[in-house]
């Protein structure tokens, strides 16, 4: 065979492993919530819960750390095991000041081994000022975390505050709502628990 035609013949078997490769179906991305569990959280979708929006398939979170209030570093990773409520917002941010409590509210409720909620303020927001704004609203219970630069909002697609994600033990997020929204409410505390009750 000719050099010419053992070129053709391999670009030939290179078109055919490559066309099988596209046409080969793909892996079914995982579902958020088994069929019967994301309808009955459907369900129980009133008020601002209407906003709280579930992906067809799960995920992946931010890889990049975040500053404790104390000074050190810790990662979405650190929360596995646990459905977590993740809060993203800023000191300047209206909505976020009149969403905390009821997000502190939520955590007093339902916080625990099997559910947390972890606030990530984002941007340029200085530890007394954090401190401040959760004296002056009374928030005791909730963790004064910061993302400086913004890396960890970045990674998760954060364009707006405040933004709350919802994610799974396997530490990946199934679901997100965007503005503020009244966490302590009984559409919100009882999607959360069929949430957790079947993770």
């Amino acid at each position: 065979m000719s050099r010419s035609a053992l070129v053709y013949t391999a670009l030939g078997l290179i078109a055919i492993i490559a066309a099988a490769l596209v046409l080969s179906p793909s892996p079914a991305p995982q579902a958020t919530l088994a069929p019967e569990v994301l309808s009955k959280v459907e369900a129980l979708k009133t008020g601002d819960m209407k906003k709280l929006a579930f992906h067809s398939a799960a995920k992946p979170v931010a890889q990049a750390d975040y500053d404790t209030f104390e000074g050190g570093k810790a990662n979405l990773a650190d929360h596995k095991g646990r459905v977590v409520l993740l809060n993203f917002w800023a000191t300047w941010c209206a909505p976020c000041r009149h969403e905390m409590p009821m997000l502190s509210a939520l955590q007093d409720e339902l916080g625990g081994n099997d559910f947390e909620v972890i606030t990530i303020a984002t941007g340029r927001n200085e530890p007394a000022a954090m401190a401040r704004f959760f004296k002056e609203i009374n928030v005791t219970n909730l963790p004064l975390h910061r993302d400086p630069t913004s890396a960890v909002a970045r990674e998760m697609g954060v364009l707006g505050l405040p933004a709350t994600v919802i994610l799974n033990r396997d530490g990946q997020e199934i679901a997100r709502l965007l503005g503020d929204a009244d966490w302590a409410s009984d559409s919100a505390k009882t999607l959360l628990q069929a949430i957790i009750s079947q993770e």
